[in-house]
């Protein structure tokens, strides 16, 4: 019977979310040709450390490097007699290179091979999530200095709290963002993404000693010399210093919280832009034939933003998944780890990727509706007003304790107009009226103690200070990672 892709599940992380280029660094072929790579400078160094290894030998394996579709077949019939994913796979190069299979994997245990490809997977992973991230900060910045000098409402509590700028609340969110870029990218040239190396079934090297006729000399070269081969110039060209069969699985630990980490913060942007969004004050992009509801053809739902938090969410919980697989581990090493990683580390960077992709296509597009953002923050800002109106009344020569009831009791009145009757506030009138403030009647309006840019305190100093730190080093960072990067909006 044939079956067609819609009558099997496919992961909602591929087909919704991520980026054909997250796919590609988590896809089979990739990760089996990683596979050969190995076996490849394994064989190489193995050679030039004196094994009876031929050129003719390494040419054959070179020329067979790519893994095909037909390769992909072939390993598949001999896992299923096998058994053994690792095994299938040198069976299946040995059919493609009869004259190198006699020394394919040769003294490896399987994870001097698949430690060592995931570990050179998680590295790209992680490269591509520094990058997308570093192209999200870009966007935010962007906004933030475009914004830099429009006043709006703080909060605190979500309760109306002192002014800042639009721009600032941008760059505030890009400043979160840029910690997390450069811990990801600690991640990566620091060396807690360094190789297993080759160390056998146990991590002893005894395979190896054996087989290089117990010269440990030889084996460190050996072991170094693949490690360089396989080392790019953005992965730590190191390998750990011991472990039983495995890298320390701790290392995932690592990896994952700093993903969850970026996640959080992406997931605090976006719910700040759907409560803004719901005040009117922010809108996401918003496409021209783009359907908010099926029963309520007026709304304009923040379906990007909330597709962010779902993904980040789903990605800060996978932290507790690594940290129990690690706390588990027994002794050398037991296998209970891999059928649990091969979900949890490609899925938290498909889903983070496509986040990233959400908050860049977000960032880029963002609507301010600067009418409404003053509007909401006129109706605060007499409150807010209080303390300088009662200033500049006493330096005019009022009593300040009486003046400060006054306003009180004003004050009062006009909260409960606005909560009570649903009406404008009208503290600045009541003042206008008040006899006792006539001495600065003439100072209530927008243009002197009303300006809300005298409610911002250094709001626009820092936005720009942050941006002068920190954009023209991102951009330089990844200027080549920014040009070769697809579109960040899939339309699904």
């Amino acid at each position: 019977m044939t079956t067609s892709p819609h009558d099997t599940y496919t992961s909602p992380l591929a087909s919704r979310n991520a980026s054909p280029e997250m796919c590609k660094i988590w896809s089979p072929r990739h990760k089996f040709t990683t596979w050969r790579r190995i076996w490849l400078a394994v064989a190489e160094a193995q050679q030039a450390c004196g094994l009876d290894i031929s050129d003719e030998q390494l040419d054959e394996m070179r020329s067979t490097l790519e893994v095909t579709d037909e390769d992909m077949e072939l390993a598949a019939k001999y896992e299923r007699e096998l058994r053994h994913d690792v095994m299938a796979h040198v069976h299946a190069w040995g059919d493609r290179c009869p004259k190198a299979k006699p020394i394919i994997h040769l003294g490896c245990t399987s994870q001097d091979v698949v430690c060592n490809a995931d570990l050179i997977v998680l590295n790209e992973a992680a490269g591509l999530i520094a990058s997308k991230i570093g192209r999200a900060i870009l966007a935010l910045c962007n906004e933030a200095d475009k914004h830099k000098s429009i006043p709006t409402l703080g909060f605190t509590h979500y309760q109306p709290a002192q002014p800042v700028t639009v721009g600032r609340r941008c760059a505030l969110w890009a400043h979160d963002l840029e910690v997390m870029e450069f811990r990801v990218r600690l991640l990566r040239q620091h060396g807690f993404i360094r190789f297993r190396g080759l160390r056998g079934a146990t991590g002893s090297q005894a395979s190896f000693l054996a087989l290089f006729n117990n010269d440990a000399s030889r084996v460190d070269e050996f072991e170094q010399r693949v490690i360089d081969q396989l080392a790019t110039n953005d992965h730590y060209p190191q390998a750990h210093g011991l472990m039983g069969q495995t890298y320390p699985r701790f290392v995932d630990t690592l990896i994952l919280s700093e993903l969850a980490g970026t996640a959080s913060v992406l997931h605090k942007i976006a719910t700040d832009i759907r409560l803004l969004s719901n005040r009117k004050e922010i809108d996401e992009p918003f496409g021209k034939n783009q359907i908010g509801s099926s029963a309520m053809p007026y709304k304009r739902n923040p379906m990007k933003c909330e597709r962010i938090c779902g993904l980040t969410r789903f990605v800060m919980n996978l932290v507790g998944n690594a940290y129990d697989t690690a706390a588990t581990q027994w002794l050398e090493r037991t296998l209970d780890d891999s059928s649990n990683r091969r979900l949890s580390l490609p899925e938290a960077f498909l889903a983070l990727d496509g986040a990233l992709d959400l908050m860049h296509t977000v960032a880029s597009g963002l609507v301010v509706n600067e009418a409404m953002v003053r509007k909401n923050l006129m109706l605060e800002l007499p409150f807010m007003a209080t303390e300088n109106i009662l200033m500049e009344a006493v330096k005019a020569g009022g009593d300040r304790q009486d003046l400060h009831e006054k306003i009180r009791v004003h004050s009062q009145a006009a909260g409960h107009r606005v909560k009570q009757e649903g009406l404008e506030n009208d503290l600045i009138d009541r003042l206008r009226a008040d006899p006792d403030f006539a001495s600065i009647h003439h100072m209530l309006t927008e243009d002197q103690i009303l300006n809300p840019m005298n409610f911002v305190g250094r709001s626009v100093e820092q936005t720009e200070r942050f941006l002068k730190e920190v954009v023209g080093p991102l951009r330089e960072r990844y200027k080549d990672d920014l040009e070769s990067l697809g579109s960040a909006d899939r339309g699904v």
